[in-house]
């Protein structure tokens, strides 16, 4: 199970993540790529909302090949390739991860690996096995 640090000595972050997570003893790690906002079938949709749902449906299927969820993720880093869509992001991962505050650093960047990517989402995931 992953202990979740919030500290109220610390400012909060204006969404839900977590100052740390703790990642048990003997806890499989699974580290994935850089997911985008492409489909199978090669087409990569032109707004940031649906590029980043396409991720997350990514990083779910990488997650259960694994036997994890996104209830274990330990960590995001993201990839913007533009300031405004900071909420955009934050509503789709708040809307999808319910409660569980992985920590997350974002990161605004001039660009990606092609130009019609807007988002790019790496993930650390963590699952003690019983």
């Amino acid at each position: 199970m992953l202990k979740v640090h919030v500290l109220d000595e610390l400012y909060h972050h204006s969404s839900n993540v977590a100052h740390g997570v703790e990642v048990p003893a003997g806890a499989r790690l699974l580290f994935t790529n850089g997911q985008v906002g492409t489909k199978p079938d090669g087409s990569t949709p032109a707004a940031t909302m649906d590029q980043a749902e396409v991720i997350f449906g990514r990083l779910t299927a990488v997650l259960e090949r694994a036997n994890m969820t996104l209830g274990d993720i330990v960590r995001f880093t993201v990839y913007l390739t533009d300031q405004v869509d900071v909420k955009t992001f934050v509503e789709v991962r708040d809307g999808l991860m319910g409660d569980h505050k992985p920590g997350a650093t974002l990161l605004v960047v001039r660009g990606l690996a092609r130009p019609e990517l807007k988002i790019e989402i790496e993930a650390v995931a963590a699952k003690v096995d019983r």
